[in-house]
């Protein structure tokens, strides 16, 4: 065999840092010897995998076409180096999730991962979708967890649960105790939303069509926690995930308000994969996981801590 496992791990590091000295860094390595494994890689096939711009390597085409199939080897000599050792099959996942799935789904999935008698290490990375997708794409992560509509030739999105949004307020809202909202209710509110961009924004907009106009939007935030902070203090409604709330409408610190009918706020949440990536015992342990997920309970629409009366 004319190459090593080292020199493809080198051009692997090259292609994610896109400088020399951090790829060594990564590895361990010293620069001089980082920079020679490659150059023999390349020198040995006659080949050039990258574009070099001063201090910078841009993979070219052929280092891109490469790149997935060096990501696949990599990654299936890793499992049978774990397998001649006598290890699980089950080893070390880079995870990335969009907000709502990272804080509220993944850490439990996380745990029960890890518990194994080799403790397999997981990292976690929450971001938006457009980052997280990238991020899979790049190689960067084994797979996404997301909740945005993705459209990529690259990548393979697969379903894997249904989640809704629910329109809610403080107890001490006057829409408390509405048995349900009209769409005059839905314009002559204050709203607390997340930022555009995100996922639960998107679904939001879908289901409030024809209404966007006309909403009184009091603040964008980006994080869940502050949104639900912000209703409990009475600054506006909110419209996020139920598996966000679920607590919190246990211990009737919000209410969940019904819309009308035609508003729908249904969503899929969705795996994503890179097509070219090898697909190991890990990712299809970590999808098992995921999917035995039970969907957190949601007060019946009149109330289990408390009750509604109709305006």
């Amino acid at each position: 065999m004319k190459f090593s496992f080292r020199q493809l791990e080198v051009f692997l590091a090259a292609a994610h840092f896109q400088n020399i000295t951090r790829a060594a860094d990564s590895l361990a390595m010293s620069q001089s010897a980082a920079s020679s494994a490659l150059k023999e890689l390349e020198s040995q096939f006659d080949i050039q995998l990258f574009d070099r711009v001063g201090k910078r390597l841009q993979l070219n085409e052929l280092g891109r076409l490469y790149r997935p199939k060096v990501e696949a080897l990599l990654a299936q000599a890793g499992e049978l180096e774990q397998a001649f050792s006598k290890h699980t099959e089950v080893g070390a996942l880079k995870v990335g999730a969009t907000l709502t799935i990272g804080n509220y789904l993944a850490v439990g999935v996380m745990a029960q991962y890890m518990n194994t008698p080799t403790h397999p290490k997981v990292a976690l990375e929450v971001a938006n979708t457009r980052t997280i997708a990238q991020r899979v794409k790049d190689f960067e992560l084994d797979i996404g967890l997301i909740e945005g509509e993705l459209q990529s030739s690259e990548l393979e999105v697969i379903p894997w649960r249904g989640d809704e949004l629910v329109v809610f307020c403080s107890p001490d809202h006057p829409f408390a105790r509405k048995s349900r909202l009209s769409d005059a209710d839905l314009r002559s509110a204050t709203w607390v939303m997340r930022e555009q961009g995100s996922g639960t924004r998107q679904t939001f907009e879908r289901g409030m069509h024809g209404l966007l106009p006309d909403l009184d939007i009091l603040l964008e935030l980006e994080h869940t926690e502050a949104i639900k902070r912000a209703v409990e203090a009475n600054l506006g409604i909110g419209c996020l995930s139920r598996v966000c709330l679920a607590d919190a409408f246990r211990r009737g610190s919000l209410v969940p308000l019904k819309v009308p009918e035609e508003r729908q706020f249904d969503r899929t949440f969705y795996f994503i994969l890179h097509k070219q990536k090898y697909r190991s015992a890990g990712i299809d342990r970590w999808i098992d996981l995921c999917e035995q997920l039970q969907d957190p309970p949601l007060p019946e629409e009149r109330g289990l801590l408390y009750d509604r009366k109709s305006s």
